[in-house]
């Protein structure tokens, strides 16, 4: 396209130079050959073409011209690269109300977890001390059923009476009781040996349950549940059965492979 108008305007500054030439020649006086020295003679100075712009006006360019130019191709704008994406927040769920409940409601459990914990950890520590380390209820099975058989079998022989073989009490109370409970025993069964005649009345202790609560070497602590019946075979009102229940506490120590009811607790 450039080289095409650059031409066209060379033609045409060629053209009006041309006509420039013609017009200064015409203008131009005849000089006679006498009048011109002969030393003088004057040059045909030819002026310098004249410089236009390179430009070229649409009317000045005619339609085949304009269609015989070339079109390349229109070279596209290189495009622009597109912005990043602003960076997309990710929003986080809010929290439903009754989660934040439950939320505290754990923290609680937690708390009071962690309090039982430390009560626990106490109890632990206090077991490990030096008076629990001796309890041989808490270690020693064949010791504690040891101590449970043979207090149950006193408590049953002592605490039962016949009014017509009172022998056999009195045996019993020999060869399983000792120390203070010696003298406790015979307090307690004073009133039974006074009525036992005139109702013709008959003891019978039965032990339900124990529990040894400590054993120390041959000393022990058990705590006794026992069922009583009290009959009268006398004429009258007196006559017939009751029941009752007892539930009192006893030391025993081992004496000659056996163990004895040393000291009776009625819990009075």
């Amino acid at each position: 396209m450039s080289t095409t108008r650059y031409l066209i305007n060379r033609q045409r500054r060629l053209a009006a130079a041309g006509g420039r030439r013609t017009a200064v020649r015409s203008a131009a006086p005849v000089v006679e050959p006498d009048a011109v020295g002969p030393d003088v003679v004057e040059p045909d100075v030819e002026e310098p073409d004249a410089v236009e712009p390179d430009a070229v006006e649409p009317d000045a360019v005619g339609p085949d011209v304009l269609e015989s130019v070339a079109v390349g191709p229109v070279a596209e704008p290189a495009a622009e690269p597109a912005p990043d994406p602003a960076p997309v927040r990710s929003r986080r769920p809010r929290r439903p109300a009754w989660t934040t409940v439950v939320v505290a409601a754990l923290a609680v459990v937690t708390v009071l977890l962690g309090g039982f914990a430390a009560l626990a950890a106490g109890k632990a520590s206090a077991l490990r001390d030096t008076a629990a380390t001796g309890n041989t209820a808490l270690t020693d099975t064949a010791r504690t059923s040891e101590v449970k058989g043979g207090v149950a079998q006193d408590v049953n022989a002592v605490f039962s009476y016949d009014w017509a073989d009172t022998a056999r009490t009195d045996q019993a109370a020999a060869r399983d009781l000792t120390g203070k409970a010696v003298q406790q025993y015979a307090d307690m069964i004073a009133q039974v040996r006074a009525q036992a005649p005139a109702r013709k009345l008959v003891l019978t202790t039965t032990v339900t349950d124990t529990g040894v609560q400590m054993i120390d070497g041959d000393r022990a602590r058990v705590l006794v549940f026992a069922d009583q019946r009290n009959t009268s075979t006398a004429k009258g009102a007196a006559a017939g059965t009751t029941y009752a229940a007892a539930m009192f506490a006893v030391d025993a120590v081992r004496q000659d492979g056996t163990w004895k009811i040393a000291s009776i607790d009625t819990f009075g």
